[in-house]
């Protein structure tokens, strides 16, 4: 349960401090006093969206604090086990709202997503605002009550997830298929390509090779006789280098005396001729290697003839030809993974459709079974609520198409009667508006009832109901809050005297600062509040005497 409540800086809340109890609570206070502060900003510690304009003018930001008690909440200590948030049995939710717009929440001191903590939020407490009926017109929320009633939420949610993933498959399939053909006609293509590119079966740096070798076949006559020209000056000539270099050697080395100088001539020279005799090497290495071959220079041309061709037929450059070809493999691939997809698709699309015919086969059986009971809780609530002849039916209307629908089999639409023998209509055409209230709050009563929620809070459902009435929305409040933490914010004492524990909510000040104050009553101040809300202003003998009898107070 909620345990404690800390407010910093919030709409003209400076600081509220306070301590809450189990058993039902009653909020209550003047017309403006800020009764709903408290439930906002709660709402904020509970994941609702946030406003930068909702920090106390001249503050910096606004702080919220909510301590729950949750030892006896076990989806909510496995909730927090599981993200490793767990601290012993108390849960701390903080939202820090800066007056620049920005907001950071945390759980048990750790960042926490918004996600996260309205998810974990939703084990925690469960909160009836003062326009439920408004929202009891529409059929998802109608739907949305009768799932919480069945305990059904999170199969309903299991449907939806399989009916999109079921969707989305199909939608993708439709995708594929009406592609299929272009597919194939591209596959064809591909396979036409590629037969032509193995047929050619170019080697990487083959065609380097290819285009050296016709180079040299091509021009054979002429490498000879410039190589053998070379080499008869070089070295098997008549006159050539080597014999020259030779006698220059033999000159030097015959003088009777050398310097330096021509010791270091005589190095260059040797030197000149040991690089011409490898010259020499070289060139005789080119014209063993050379010969005229006329039928492999055809051969040789044919094959690069070949290969130029293939590479202008699509439009590349002949060295980009194996590049193409592993490019073209790829794509061939892709196509048959696109084959393996559609395969695997149509499986996903038959298990997805599978899974969503039992669940939602499921949630029918358990929806058509709690409707009855709903049914009957809800018509013994408005008995008491002084409309013993309203007839209330959750109606399942099929949705016979065979396709997969989110929200399951049906359609979920409340239809009621308001007079004996009266035929059953939608609420929007039937019930009137003080009547709406009532249905509302007596829906919201059993909900709650079989809700696994350790908190429930209410604020102002008793709009539009008084004397009698109210009371018994009192006792049916208080009978709640022996079963759960009730908070309640009401301005019907008739209510407000059911309350196990009563706070007060004053707004204080002048007219250039106005605060909002929360204040535990006492027996005796909880005699003059709920005076004051029976007699206004003027609080008379006659009004306090009412006030006691109301709490059960002797004189």
């Amino acid at each position: 349960m909620l345990s404690h409540l800390t407010i910093s800086n919030y709409a003209i809340t400076e600081h509220l401090d306070i301590e809450l109890k189990g058993g039902m609570t009653v909020l209550t206070g003047e017309t403006g006093a800020g009764k709903s502060i408290m439930l906002d900003a709660l709402g904020l510690a509970l994941g609702d969206r946030a406003e930068s304009n909702i920090v106390r003018s001249g503050a910096d930001r606004a702080d919220i604090h909510a301590l729950f008690d949750i030892g006896a909440i076990p989806p909510a200590l496995k909730w927090l086990k599981e993200r490793d948030l767990d601290d012993s049995n108390e849960c701390m939710l903080r939202r820090v709202i800066s007056a620049d717009g920005r907001s950071r929440a945390y759980i048990n001191g750790q960042p926490a997503t918004l996600q996260d903590v309205r998810e974990l939020g939703s084990y925690l407490i469960d909160i009836h605002s003062q326009h439920a009926h408004q929202s009891l017109l529409q059929k998802p929320y109608q739907r949305e009550l009768l799932d919480a009633y069945a305990g059904t939420t999170a199969l309903a949610r299991q449907v939806s997830e399989h009916c999109q993933q079921y969707q989305h498959c199909s939608k993708t399939l439709l995708t594929l298929e009406t592609n299929l053909a272009e597919q194939n006609a591209q596959e064809q293509l591909l396979r036409y390509q590629l037969e032509e590119l193995h047929r050619l079966d170019l080697k990487a740096g083959e065609l380097d090779e290819l285009e050296d070798l016709q180079k040299q076949l091509a021009n054979a006559e002429q490498i000879l006789a410039a190589n053998h020209h070379s080499l008869n000056l070089c070295r098997d000539g008549e006159v050539n280098a080597m014999g020259i270099l030779h006698q220059a050697l033999s000159s030097l080395y015959s003088s009777p005396h050398r310097s330096s100088v021509q010791e270091n001539a005589a190095q260059l020279l040797e030197s000149a001729r040991i690089q011409i005799e490898e010259a020499a090497g070289e060139l005789q290495h080119v014209i063993d290697g050379t010969e005229l071959d006329p039928e492999r220079l055809i051969e040789v041309e044919s094959r690069l003839d070949t290969i130029y061709q293939t590479a202008r037929k699509h439009r590349i450059q002949a060295d980009e030809l194996i590049a193409l070809q592993t490019s073209l493999e790829e794509q061939l691939d892709g196509l048959s993974a696109s084959d393996e997809k559609i395969d695997q698709l149509r499986s996903d699309q038959r298990q997805a459709l599978k899974a969503y015919q039992t669940t939602s086969s499921d949630l029918s059986k358990k929806r058509a079974k709690a409707a009855k009971l709903m049914k009957q809780g809800v018509e013994e609530q408005l008995q008491a609520l002084a409309m013993k002849h309203c007839e209330v039916e959750f109606a399942m209307h099929p949705l016979n198409d065979s396709e997969p629908h989110s929200n399951g089999q049906e359609e979920i639409e409340i239809l009621i009667s308001t007079n004996p023998a009266a035929p059953k209509g939608p609420l929007n055409k039937i019930a009137s508006g003080g009547e709406l209230s009532r249905i509302s709050l007596a829906i919201q009563v059993i909900t709650a009832k079989v809700a696994a929620i350790p908190t429930v809070i209410f604020d102002e459902i008793d709009v539009g109901i008084g004397g009698a009435t109210a009371e018994i929305v009192g006792q049916l409040l208080k009978a709640l809050g022996q079963r759960s933490q009730v908070l309640c914010v009401t301005h019907q004492p008739q209510v407000a005297s059911q309350g196990d524990h009563h706070i007060k909510v004053q707004k204080t000040g002048n007219k250039t600062k106005m605060t909002t104050t929360l204040e535990p009553l006492g027996d005796n101040q909880k005699i003059e509040e709920i005076a004051r809300m029976l007699g206004g202003i003027a609080i008379t003998e006659n009004t306090i005497a009412h006030a006691r009898e109301m709490l059960g107070v002797r004189h």
